[in-house]
């Protein structure tokens, strides 16, 4: 049976793929890309042969020096590594993927690289290893920082981008990637400017809040988490909402749709990862008076109406 570039692509992001999102470029120009990202190598396909009891997946290094390889299986193209990949997975074969997954990301296929990327940041199916992760989420960065705004392929820049922005923030220990609040602010500055990536608007305007990587502007951090809460993003929504019930620092006070906004975050968020939002959301409304709380119940309403409505249309 032959399988289609599209079915692979669509069975990737089933697997593991981000949301997709709306891209947005909010400057109106187009902007150039951070400067190069420091890496060691990538793997590189590997004719030797494996031995039988050699280890299946190569233990977390100690240094950067340390940061090698296995040998790859030898695939006749990236397409072969990709349906090699969907047969081991299938089966239940987590080695024989991630040798498959590492040949096509050796060829340069931006979802093999990614979808490795995701794995080892968050140890699934392989040891974790934020060196290597960093190192897969560069090489995207890199190649791709052209990508079109709006395509399935930017939507995987994109989130590389923040990925790489979160590392710079905190850094990697016992690495050579060291925090770095300016280059932190360059990588999501760039996800959330030319890519429209929510994650990375919220999490630039927490550096404006903060001062960190750039200087505080609070004004400039209520505009990017309301770009974001616009989009779903249900963190966004909450910071927002508590920042226009607070007012102050050039924000607006506005009791009403700063509770709509806490509502509206609490509808979206993961009870057990995003506690503090159902927290937030709770003391805020038993702070509130009646009529505030009538109000923003009636706009989220209102709200559900147009939504319905425009899915309506949609599927008309």
């Amino acid at each position: 049976m032959r399988i289609s570039s599209s079915t692979i692509a669509c069975l990737f992001l089933l697997l593991g793929g981000p949301q997709v999102v709306l891209a947005q470029d909010i400057s109106g120009t187009k902007l150039l890309p951070p400067r190069a990202i420091p890496g060691g190598a990538l793997p590189e396909p590997d004719d030797s042969v494996r031995v039988p009891g050699a280890a299946a997946i190569a233990p977390a290094p100690d240094t950067p020096t340390a940061h090698t390889a296995l040998p790859l299986v030898p695939f006749t193209s990236a397409r072969d590594a990709l349906k090699a990949w969907m047969r081991d997975s299938t089966a239940g074969n987590k080695v024989g993927a991630v040798r498959a997954l590492e040949y096509a990301a050796s060829q340069g296929h931006l979802t093999a690289q990614y979808k490795l990327g995701r794995m080892y940041a968050g140890g699934e199916g392989v040891p974790a290893n934020d060196l290597k992760a960093f190192e897969y989420f560069s090489k995207i960065a890199d190649e791709n920082a052209d990508a079109i705004p709006g395509t399935a392929d930017a939507r995987l820049v994109g989130s590389a981008f923040v990925a790489l922005g979160n590392y710079f923030s905190d850094g990697i220990k016992g690495s050579y990637v060291k925090p770095n609040p300016d280059r932190a602010f360059d990588m999501f500055h760039y996800a959330a400017s030319y890519f429209g990536d929510p994650d990375g608007q919220y999490n630039l305007a927490r550096l404006y809040m903060t001062g960190q990587g750039a200087s505080r502007d609070p004004r400039q951090a209520a505009r990017w988490m309301k770009l974001a809460a616009e989009k779903g993003h249900a963190p966004a929504r909450a910071a927002f909402g508590e920042m226009l019930l607070r007012g102050g620092e050039g924000v607006p006070r506005h009791p009403v749709l700063g509770l709509m906004w806490l509502a509206m975050a609490r509808e979206g968020a993961d009870p057990a990862r995003e506690s503090w939002i159902i927290e937030r959301h709770d003391l805020a409304f038993a702070a509130a008076s009646a009529n505030d709380r009538s109000a923003a119940l009636a706009l989220i309403e209102r709200q559900h109406l147009v939504n319905s409505r425009s899915g309506t249309a949609a599927q008309n």
